[in-house]
């Protein structure tokens, strides 16, 4: 170990569906938005205050390809991943630097709907469901068949 560590956890929504971008090879690159909330009482008004923390995520090959099926716009996710700073060029030609979490490991939180539950499953119930994890890309899940799920826009904590 050379003694630093670069490790991100984040449980969150997804503020967008994946935007994919392929490249020669096949190899291919997912972005999006995940907010996570943080809530505090205000002493002086009484009043409940939400702060919201909007974070730049990116998924690669396989990763991505299952993020890009089965996650959506609302999607509650666990994010585990490495902080990574990009710089690039501005239309202005000025220097710009964006702060990106590359995700090694996710796994889906939204709960898949009873009606949509594979009628062959021994899972009865979504809350005795197993939760679906995916890490590097040589892992593979045990149980990937996460349905789309619509999150009405009222319902979004964000």
């Amino acid at each position: 170990m050379n003694g630093t560590i670069n490790k991100v956890i984040l449980i969150g929504h997804l503020g967008d569906n994946v935007k994919m971008h392929y490249f020669e090879g096949g190899n291919s690159i997912g972005r999006f938005p995940l907010a996570t909330n943080d809530s505090y009482v205000n002493k002086q008004t009484g009043e409940r205050v939400i702060n919201t923390e909007w974070h730049n995520i990116v998924v690669r090959n396989k990763l991505a390809e299952i993020f890009e099926r089965y996650a959506k716009k609302g999607d509650k996710v666990y994010l585990e991943g490495r902080l990574r700073t990009r710089k690039w060029t501005g239309d202005d030609g000025r220097d710009r630097y964006t702060t990106e979490i590359h995700v090694t490991e996710f796994t889906f939180l939204t709960p898949k709907p009873k009606e949509q539950q594979n009628v062959n499953s021994p899972v009865a119930e979504p809350s005795n469901q197993p939760e679906q994890s995916v890490g590097t890309p040589d892992n593979t899940a045990q149980n990937i068949d996460t349905p789309e799920v619509d999150v009405p826009e009222d319902d979004l904590p964000f």
